[in-house]
């Protein structure tokens, strides 16, 4: 089953992002990139189990062979002429429409590329990957963030990124990890706005109930 189909609090991850992206009021488009078996069944998911309000468009396309193919294929696919695109993850669903405004309010403001990041708390370390593993140097955490989603981009700065990044989506491996990557190889800005604690990744079942206790206080 993909990720986008497991529930959190008896609804799809992929149902709680998009009703959140549509809660914003900034969204008029939704696409759901999803595994080629999936299609229908994601589809059926947003539909039934969001509450998306008038006017949201929702279509669910075939994925690639990476992330990167991905969001290559969804952007693809947009039927609408917005100008400001957002990439999000249904892995990410708690986040508030609060933070879907002010993304799309900073890349509206002049920016051509937005990212929310929050602080990371840990001590960082570079490890020599041998056997055993040892530590080589702690990485100074000031400069350091944690990097979420949606990210938010000019429509035409996003697809140009993909257009010349593309040789790279084809093997998982030299595939970026996120769109701003992409956008950075160009030479162009990206600006980093805060997060939220509650716009975790759900990875593990220890992060669903993380999940569910966010919801719990009201996220």
């Amino acid at each position: 089953m993909p990720k986008a189909l497991v529930p959190l609090a008896g609804r799809p991850l992929v149902a709680i992002a998009a009703e959140r992206l549509a809660a914003s009021g900034q969204v008029s488009e939704i696409v759901v990139t999803a595994p080629a078996g999936y299609l229908d069944e994601i589809h059926a998911a947003v539909l039934s189990g969001a509450d998306l309000g008038p006017g949201v468009r929702v279509h669910v396309v075939a994925g690639g062979i990476s992330r990167q193919a991905s969001v290559a294929a969804g952007l693809a696919s947009l039927t609408s002429t917005a100008q400001v695109v957002l990439v999000h993850d249904a892995a990410r669903p708690l986040v508030s429409p609060t933070l879907v405004q002010r993304l799309v309010a900073t890349v509206v403001a002049g920016h051509d590329a937005v990212i929310p990041a929050v602080p990371v708390i840990d001590t960082i370390k570079e490890v020599d990957d041998g056997d055993p593993p040892v530590a080589v140097r702690t990485v100074d955490r000031a400069a350091l963030r944690a990097v979420q989603t949606p990210q938010a981009f000019r429509a035409d700065v996003l697809r140009r990124a993909h257009e010349a990044g593309a040789a790279r989506a084809a093997d998982e491996a030299t595939a970026v990890s996120d769109d701003a990557g992409l956008v950075e190889a160009l030479g162009l800005p990206v600006h980093v706005i805060a997060g939220e604690q509650a716009a975790m990744k759900v990875t593990t079942l220890h992060d669903l109930a993380i999940a569910e206790l966010y919801l719990r206080e009201g996220a």
